[in-house]
């Protein structure tokens, strides 16, 4: 696979990987709470709902470096799946939560859906 998308996919395991430790592992620390926007209150009532969206994240970081890692005749199929998977998600959450989601979650996995389409051969 291109660099670029490999590249891109394993920004977007990282990504996911530290949401995952954020959601479920540190969700009521103070500087969870103050990148989140929430009070120890909120964190306190709410981290079974964000341990079970960390465990979300944390298939999708999986999928992300299974695109990495798959077969040359698997590995398109899982980047343009798991990517477009991470779009919606980016999306709504921009849409209902914050835009800065946008840019964190959505636009890496669009320039890797993108980066797909550029450069579809692999090296």
């Amino acid at each position: 696979m291109h660099l670029v998308v490999v590249a891109l996919l394993a920004l977007m395991t990282l990504e996911h990987l530290y949401f995952l430790y954020l959601e479920m592992f540190a969700w009521t620390s103070p500087a969870t709470q103050k990148a989140f926007g929430i009070t120890a209150t909120f964190a306190e009532e709410s981290k079974t709902l964000a341990a079970n969206q960390g465990l979300y994240n944390g298939f999708l970081a999986a999928g992300c470096l299974w695109a990495i890692l798959a077969p040359a005749h698997l590995s398109i199929e899982l980047t343009m799946f798991f990517s477009a998977c991470i779009v919606v998600a980016g999306i709504y959450g921009g849409l209902t939560v914050s835009r800065k989601i946008l840019y964190i979650q959505a636009l890496p996995a669009l320039l890797c859906l993108i980066a797909v389409h550029i450069f579809p051969g692999f090296s």
